[in-house]
């Protein structure tokens, strides 16, 4: 049967894009977490580095606008909105212009690629509360299926990566980055799993052998004594070069754009780690634009438009599900650990 979906919303984290918006956006993003205020302090410095800008809406946009072309080339014609987590445009305001242009049914496409607390469940939890917030009329929104195992997702990775091990001497190894969650999220979700199939997938095409690629983590924040996944990016450089590793390539896969935890944490810190301790480095693009990730998301709709059974999926797993569970994704709130004695 066919879904009369009449819209699609593209759902995002949200950045701020001048420096007044800094320290708003980072409460915003940290309401009701155990985060101490000297981590937003010092995450505020990273935006302030940039002149307060993230680049995070305009990739959007940009997103956007090839989506756009793509869904006029296949003949849907379905208006594309955006809403964003933690800064403007907020998710309540966008249901409500939709309610506004009479929008009842829409597909949501979110910016995340894996199954998560705050890469999935938190946002249909965000969309819940925008429902509430404006009414009866707010449309209902069904969200694509995660997409870290199809075949595009993986061969636009691919490419990029392949451009950045072309720049680097042979055998380099590959360091695939990814947002650290603490481990009370990480153990009630498949994000550890399905990060891991697709650095798999990705190693496996591009011949990489497994003692040479490894999966990492960047970005922590919360309290220091509760458990986030490792090891961190930059403990890993210094292992490999422990162990005379001189060039490495890293990935961000667990990013869909070039945003701020890409742009401080890779471009800026991690590159100059490898330059102190003179290894070559070279960082892969995101997806981003890419043509295929864009075709992808556009077969995501076609699917949900069509309710086709040619759900595209590589791997060890088949295509995830439409409909989250009702324990899918939980976050049980951490508390904090006594102290030593």
């Amino acid at each position: 049967m066919t879904e009369n979906y009449d819209a699609i919303l593209i759902v995002s984290f949200g950045g701020p894009e001048q420096r007044d918006d800094v320290i708003p956006f980072l409460e915003n993003v940290l309401r009701g977490k155990p985060v101490p205020r000297e981590r937003l302090l010092e995450v505020a410095e990273h935006y302030y580095h940039f002149d307060g800008v993230s680049p995070i809406n305009q990739q959007v946009r940009e997103l956007i606008t090839a989506l756009q072309a793509e869904l006029a080339r296949s003949g849907i014609n379905l208006p594309v909105y955006w809403g964003n987590r933690n800064w403007h445009p907020m998710l309540a305001d966008t249901l409500r212009q939709m309610a506004d242009d009479g929008i009842q049914h829409a597909i949501a496409f979110f910016t995340s690629a894996y199954s998560s607390y705050s890469g999935c469940r938190q946002y249909r939890e965000n969309i819940q509360q925008a429902q509430a917030e404006v009414g009866e009329s707010a449309p209902s929104v069904d969200k694509l299926r995660v997409f870290y195992n199809h075949p595009d997702f993986i061969a636009a990775n691919v490419d990029h990566i392949r451009t950045a091990l072309a720049s680097l001497p042979d055998h380099a190894n590959v360091a695939f980055t990814a947002h650290s969650i603490p481990m009370s999220m990480a153990d009630n979700c498949n994000y550890v799993a399905q990060l891991t199939e697709t650095c798999r997938l990705i190693a496996t095409e591009l011949n990489v052998p497994s003692d040479r690629w490894q999966l990492v983590y960047q970005s922590r924040s919360g309290r220091p004594t509760d458990p986030w996944l490792e090891p961190d990016i930059g403990d890993h450089i210094r292992t490999l070069h422990s162990k005379g590793v001189t060039s490495l390539v890293i990935a961000p896969v667990g990013f869909l754009s070039d945003h701020m935890e890409v742009l401080f944490d890779l471009d800026e810190e991690a590159k100059v780690l490898c330059e102190e301790l003179g290894m070559a480095m070279s960082r892969a693009a995101t997806v981003g634009t890419h043509p295929l990730f864009i075709s992808m998301i556009r077969e995501l709709i076609q699917e949900r438009l069509s309710q086709t059974t040619n759900r595209r999926a590589i791997g060890s797993f088949g295509s995830n599900h439409d409909i989250c569970p009702m324990n899918c994704c939980l976050y049980p709130v951490p508390t904090a650990r006594p102290a030593a004695p």
